[in-house]
């Protein structure tokens, strides 16, 4: 696996670019800004992106999935939940970015469980909600390693006071499907630093604060 980590945009997310060595396909996971900076990334890598997934629908994670969309012709995934808030994001998302795009609309739509691939890397969907309605994961089994959006940080976890997130859902969640995962798996979060499910399991508080 090809891997590349871009901190974009005001909020410093991390944008992704995930490429199969065998076949030089590769996927964009949070185009979160800075558009012409992750497309040059990319030819800079030869590499042709074929899929961009969205692991939430908030202005911070989408600010370039517009262009890179027009760009790329790759398809644009998202949950099925959050499929409208892609489309019509809520007006208080105006008051951080203007930019945020109105009118986007993804070309498949998410469920929990389902298995896709990038080249010959193959990815399973988590649904992940409690940071938002649809938030998800995308665990890559062979290679130990699950993009978790802001549903978890190192020694942290995403906000829920947002629109359509949920405490106790967000909890839920994260013990449900990501702290079952292999205590090996490298976690890339949304924002800030890679863990380990085994770091989080050990030292993260919010979760051992609800044993």
């Amino acid at each position: 696996m090809l891997l590349e980590r871009l901190v974009v945009g005001k909020l410093q997310t991390n944008c992704y670019i995930v490429g199969c060595e065998r076949t030089n396909d590769a996927m964009v996971i949070d185009p979160g800004d800075e558009a012409e900076r992750v497309l040059q990334s990319v030819r800079s890598a030869g590499l042709e992106v074929t899929d961009i997934f969205l692991t939430h629908f908030h202005f911070d994670h989408i600010l370039a999935a517009e262009t890179l969309h027009k760009e790329t012709k790759a398809t644009l995934h998202i949950h099925k939940r959050e499929a409208n808030l892609l489309t019509h994001p809520p007006p208080i998302f105006r008051t951080f970015s203007p930019e945020v795009p109105h009118g986007l609309k993804a070309d498949n739509l998410l469920h929990n469980g389902d298995a896709l691939s990038v080249g010959k890397l193959s990815i399973r969907v988590l649904h992940t909600p409690g940071h938002s309605p649809g938030g998800i994961s995308l665990w890559i089994p062979e290679e130990n390693a699950v993009f978790c959006g802001d549903t978890l940080f190192r020694e942290g976890l995403g906000r829920s006071d947002l629109p359509g997130g949920d405490h106790q859902t967000l909890i839920k969640n994260i013990r449900d499907k990501l702290l079952t995962l292999p205590e090996e798996t490298q976690v890339y979060p949304g924002h800030g630093a890679p863990t380990t499910i085994a770091h989080e399991m050990r030292h993260n508080p919010w979760i051992a604060s609800q044993e």
